[in-house]
């Protein structure tokens, strides 16, 4: 067997997945592409196996690793997907840039008067990021 074949598809497809991964918005194509891109990974492992006639079969067993490892990769990523779409409402991945909460205290005021501030206001902004940080964890 000619290892160009192999290795050519293998390419396609690893080619065919980065673009995905590049190129689209929507979470789950994004996976499906990192899926692509692994399986043509595992594709190389093959071919290279049978072409070096490896007596252990080490590039087959690590294929079934790669294959395990990707099996949990989409099952936590669909979960978080998932978790995510049902808080926001989309899993458009340019409308997740930002998935800390923002707090007010931490923004900085427009005007130079507004700059200088209150006492009591600096008092109470460590107090509100404790309680943030109680509620989160």
């Amino acid at each position: 067997m000619h290892l160009a074949y192999p290795a050519v598809l293998a390419a396609l497809l690893f080619c065919v997945g980065l673009y995905g991964v590049l190129a689209r918005r929507n979470t789950i194509l994004v996976l499906m592409s990192v899926e692509l891109m692994l399986n043509a990974v595992n594709l190389n492992l093959v071919a290279f196996d049978v072409w070096l006639r490896d007596a252990l079969h080490s590039g087959q067993a690590l294929t079934l690793f790669v294959i395990a490892i990707a099996a949990a990769e989409i099952g936590i990523g669909l979960a978080i997907v998932l978790a995510v779409h049902r808080n926001r409402g989309s899993s458009d991945i340019d409308r997740l840039r930002d998935t800390a909460e923002t707090d007010d205290a931490e923004e900085l005021p427009d005007d130079a008067d507004a700059a200088v501030g209150d006492a009591a206001d600096q008092a109470t902004a460590p107090a509100g990021k404790a309680k943030k940080a109680e509620a989160t964890a």
